[in-house]
């Protein structure tokens, strides 16, 4: 019969063995890690584009009821609450009783008349930093 106190001695990892598998896992984490917030990033702007077509045609809605678009005055609020002088409404046009934000929790710029041309109005998202300017910004196409 093995003496008890020899197989104490085998029966768990040793610290080198634990500290080999703690440097494989954090080599794994700094190779995957940069790639996955490079999707993530990714798919937040896609979502923005996607939630800028959405708002699009929710605008288009409260255009078929009204006769034209908000005003840059009104804004999106025009969509969650009935603007003064304001005939047809028939909202409100979107749930929740409050203008969605884009995925970085900014909120979404909106102009009318555009400023750019062959477009009724801008509705756009300053993207991650809030604060992008130009052809940076993700805007209605």
């Amino acid at each position: 019969m093995a003496d008890p106190r020899e197989t104490d001695r085998q029966a768990g990892f040793t610290l080198l063995e634990i500290l080999v598998v703690i440097a494989i896992l954090g080599l794994l984490i700094a190779l995957v890690a940069p790639a996955a917030l490079r999707q993530l990033s990714g798919a937040k702007v896609s979502i923005a584009h996607q939630s800028i077509e959405r708002l699009g045609a929710t605008l288009d809605l409260y255009k078929l009821d009204v006769g034209d678009y908000p005003t840059s005055e009104q804004g999106l609020q025009a969509l969650v609450e009935k603007p003064e002088d304001v005939t047809g409404w028939n909202g409100p046009y979107i749930k929740g009783g409050k203008v969605p934000t884009d995925p970085w929790h900014h909120t979404y710029i909106y102009r009318n008349p555009s400023d750019r041309s062959g477009h009724d109005y801008d509705l756009c998202s300053l993207g991650p930093s809030g604060q992008a300017t130009g052809s940076s910004q993700i805007c209605n196409q």
